[in-house]
């Protein structure tokens, strides 16, 4: 190889990055023995910036676009090097692109639960899992505060830091709002918009911007679901203890009548559950039958009467044993000479033999006319 071959082959006319990968966040462009000639050709793609060091020192930073490389568009590195106008000699530099694109489906999850303070349960331990997605926000601050000297930045290099932020953020969160643990499952969206407003400017402070948090998923132990069911299940009833100890002793009986001969412990239970079971429907019933206290029997046809009924649902006489006025159909007492409704006279006889009437016949008793 010629000496001007392996001159030129030294010197970089383009410089170009394209990502094949989707979670490097900074690449180095390789430099190792290699010079910029001015007037190389700088290619920055959407979604990218260049940033060109000098000897650890930050120097001009590239958007987007194409660029001729000159003294005009390098101030900062002119102003470095000391160069002066029309300086057209290669140099050295170092040229970083960090992708500023959305870095997503970021995983996280607690490795030990997050302790929640409920007002009805006390402390809860709660476990949860989700996403969160972020982009860089301020390229020359992110190489500062996180990237070193690396060849390559990638999203593992990183993740572990930003998941301990959010979930730490998450437990923050949930002290602050003061949800019950039997809410939490409701508010996942106000949860995550809560944590994404308090993490933006922890995000900024080290270039990056979190773009969103996905709370997928906020469990609590398997014996605190069990609490909650039972909890709520006693809220369907009234939430009164009685009613709950009847529907437990309701269950309990329709078990043991499964298994009647299940031993002695199967006995214990059913004659408990039994005797309990008992005094519930005596309970039960004795309102009823005190609604009915007062009652008689009919003394026509001998029918239960309620003491509110005023006429016998067996034969439909008067259930007092009276008798009915003729003309407006009232119950009248028995022995009563006038009606106390319409004030018509009770002393009714038939036409044909003047035989006394009780006023509910149609036929006369004594001769059969008809009435």
């Amino acid at each position: 190889m010629s000496f001007f071959k392996k001159l030129t082959g030294q010197l970089l006319s383009v410089i170009e990055w394209t990502d094949p990968t989707k979670d490097t966040i900074v690449y180095r462009f390789p430099m190792e023995g290699r010079e910029i000639m001015m007037g190389s050709k700088l290619t920055v793609r959407e979604s990218q910036v260049a940033v060109f060091v000098n000897k650890g020192r930050i120097a001009d930073i590239f958007e987007p676009g194409m660029y001729r490389l000159a003294t005009s568009n390098l101030p900062i590195l002119t102003k470095l090097m000391s160069w002066k106008t029309g300086f057209n000699s290669p140099f050295k530099a170092e040229v970083y692109f960090v992708s500023t694109r959305q870095f997503t489906d970021q995983k996280w999850g607690t490795v030990n639960p997050i302790i929640m303070r409920d007002p009805e349960l006390g402390a809860v331990r709660i476990r949860g899992f989700g996403k969160f997605s972020f982009k860089v926000f301020d390229a020359e601050k992110f190489l500062k505060e996180l990237f070193g000297t690396s060849s390559t930045f990638t999203t593992k290099d990183i993740t572990d830091y930003l998941k301990s932020m959010v979930i730490s953020d998450i437990s923050d969160t949930l002290a602050e709002m003061k949800i019950s643990a039997l809410d939490v499952s409701s508010q996942l969206k106000e949860i995550s918009a809560a944590v994404e407003k308090n993490l933006d400017e922890d995000f900024k402070k080290i270039g990056l911007k979190l773009v969103t948090v996905i709370i997928e998923n906020l469990s609590v132990p398997e014996e605190v679901e069990k609490m909650m069911d039972t909890r709520t299940k006693m809220g369907i009833m009234g939430d009164k203890m009685q009613t709950y100890m009847q529907f437990q002793a309701a269950n309990a009986m329709t078990e043991a009548a499964k298994n009647p001969s299940g031993g002695l412990a199967s006995a214990g239970v059913g004659v408990g559950a039994g005797l309990g079971l008992g005094q519930i429907f005596s309970e039960t019933f004795k309102g009823g039958m005190a609604e009915d206290k007062g009652g008689s029997a009919c003394p026509s046809c001998g029918a239960a009467v309620s003491a509110k009924a005023k006429f016998c649902p067996g034969c439909g006489k008067p259930a007092s044993g009276g008798a009915q006025c003729p003309k407006c159909k009232a119950v009248v007492s028995s022995g009563s000479k006038f009606c106390p409704e319409c004030g018509s006279s009770l002393d009714l006889r038939c036409p044909g033999c003047n035989f006394k009437l009780d006023g509910s016949s149609r036929f006369c008793p004594n001769c059969g006319k008809k009435l």
